[in-house]
């Protein structure tokens, strides 16, 4: 059997950045660029559109001449119009030289929009191709409103390309514009373009609006299309397009198809996305979602002990993650037992049943349990120290004042030895840990954990005027972990948190 090799072309730069909300900065386009190409591999990026601010040109230009220099430029794409020579000379000006050229793809958009004849459309677009291919550049088309071209005007998309076929253009790339298609109308139109121009490459774009996105994208594929659109996290327009981590999955184990994506950098580069877009990947969303590599329910834990029971083939490690079991009313003793082994805990029967107790106490008044909330847990329900704190903070005191940075002056003992530290920061919290620091790395001469993330919110269930949480994510010595602390004081609740980070990290400094 021949297993398709298929090409990966992300917009996340140019489509992406037309969800609502997002706009990213030359450098974050330059940051994300790189990874794309090098880290995840994909074939080819688009990275903006011509004409449309001197920040865009500034932003393309970067990733141009980086892009020259390590000989990726022809990955390197840019949107352009049916305007003449303008959208060629701009993304000439900034060094690319590969132009996508926006046709209409519809006769609807070419009489409504443009209000021209197909054959005026047809002779603008021949102008640009000539002249874009008299200056060395590679032009692909978009057939833009392709769907609805071929449900209503199949006659135009035909002519159009009957008279373009001729062309030097290298790729037809047909998007579903509005995402009205089902991946039974994609096999249907994408079998009618393969047989019709069988030496022809086609890519497929879709959209998301009816959450079949991913779904005609694998329609495309089946029919014969040889490359797809995505975007990191499903960004753009409306609902979004093709989101790649998905489409990278369902192409490997469902239809074997060949890809350049390196699987282990998905999660990774989702996060940098994540981060620069400020549109948050929800908890549950395939592949890269916080919790989809998380068993909840005890059952589960149960039979991954007994063979690998509730495995598939979307292992997290491929994908440079790892399982976690969820701790809460539906945990049972397999989930816990996981996470105490984890943490090189390990309790007889009873000990068990009665931390499980806790648990689903806990998880009755909806609090959210983590796997380094456990060693407190067993600690306070056997009543003897299984976790004994080797960090202590004897005492501290913050303070704010008007027009002034904010002060900590903190006394902890380390190892029943008490060291006094002060320092101001940019925050009541952040003077805190800049203290903590000099402790660590000026005194002990010890590494200190990087602080990644820091959320604050109320307890589920909770009220405004009740306890807030803090969950810090830390960084120490290739490993990401998180901590929580709870309190009605966000600034205490931070610093239970990190209090909880320094005794769990405690054995690992004398380890070296």
């Amino acid at each position: 059997m021949t297993h398709p090799t298929i090409e990966i072309m992300d917009t996340t730069l140019r489509d992406g950045e037309q969800t609502s909300g997002v706009s990213f900065v030359p450098h974050e386009k330059l940051m994300i660029a790189r990874l794309l190409l090098e880290d995840l591999k994909v074939d080819r990026v688009e990275v903006a559109s011509a004409r449309v601010s001197e920040g865009e040109k500034d932003a393309v230009r970067m990733i141009c001449d980086w892009a020259a220099r390590r000989g990726l430029l022809p990955r390197v794409e840019v949107l352009g119009f049916v305007d003449g020579h303008q959208s060629v000379d701009w993304i000439r000006s900034v060094g690319g030289r590969v132009v996508n050229l926006l046709c209409k793809g519809s006769l609807k958009h070419c009489a409504c929009q443009l209000k021209k004849t197909p054959d005026e459309h047809i002779a603008d677009i021949r102008a640009v191709v000539e002249y874009a291919t008299e200056h060395d550049m590679d032009v692909n088309i978009y057939l833009e409103d392709w769907s609805n071209g071929m449900k209503d005007s199949p006659d135009y998309v035909y002519h159009l390309m009957d008279a373009l076929i001729d062309t030097p253009i290298r790729r037809y790339m047909l998007p579903d514009t509005l995402g009205i298609l089902n991946p039974l109308q994609v096999i249907e139109y994408m079998r009618k373009m393969m047989k019709r121009y069988p030496g022809a490459h086609f890519d497929f774009h879709a959209h998301n609006d009816y959450d079949l996105a991913v779904s005609n994208v694998l329609a495309a594929v089946l029919s014969g299309c040889r490359g797809l659109h995505t975007t990191i996290n499903g960004l753009g327009e409306r609902a979004g397009n093709a989101p790649l981590a998905s489409v990278q999955a369902i192409l490997k184990d469902h239809f074997q198809a060949v890809t350049r994506i390196d699987e282990s950098r998905l999660n990774d580069v989702s996060r940098v996305v994540e981060s620069y877009s400020g549109v948050v990947i929800p908890p549950n969303k395939p592949i890269v979602g916080e919790n989809v590599f998380t068993q909840v329910a005890g059952v589960h834990a149960d039979g991954d002990n007994k063979n690998n029971l509730y495995y598939n083939d979307l292992l997290p490690e491929r994908f440079g993650r790892k399982r976690e079991y969820a701790l809460g009313k539906n945990s049972g003793k397999a989930n816990i037992r996981k996470n105490l082994e984890d943490l090189g805990l390990d309790l007889d029967e009873d000990s068990m049943r009665k931390v499980t107790e806790r648990i689903i106490e806990l998880g009755d008044k909806k609090e959210l349990v983590t796997q380094e909330d456990l060693p407190y847990i067993v600690s306070d329900v056997l009543k003897h120290d299984v976790l004994n704190d080797r960090v202590k903070l004897k005492s501290y005191v913050v303070n704010l004042a008007y027009g002034l940075k904010p002060l900590a002056t903190l006394k902890v003992e380390v190892n029943g030895k008490e060291y006094e530290e002060n320092s101001s920061g940019d925050g009541q919290y952040d003077a805190f840990v800049r203290a903590l620091r000099k402790v660590y790395k000026g005194t002990l001469g010890r590494d200190f954990p990087m602080l990644t993330n820091y959320a604050v919110s109320i307890p589920p269930g909770g009220r405004t005027d009740a306890f807030v949480q803090t969950v810090i994510t830390w960084q120490f010595r290739g490993r990401v972990f998180r901590t929580r602390g709870l309190d009605a004081d966000q600034t205490e609740a931070a610093i239970k948190a990190t209090m909880k980070m320094l005794n769990l990290i405690e054995g690992e400094y004398e380890q070296g």
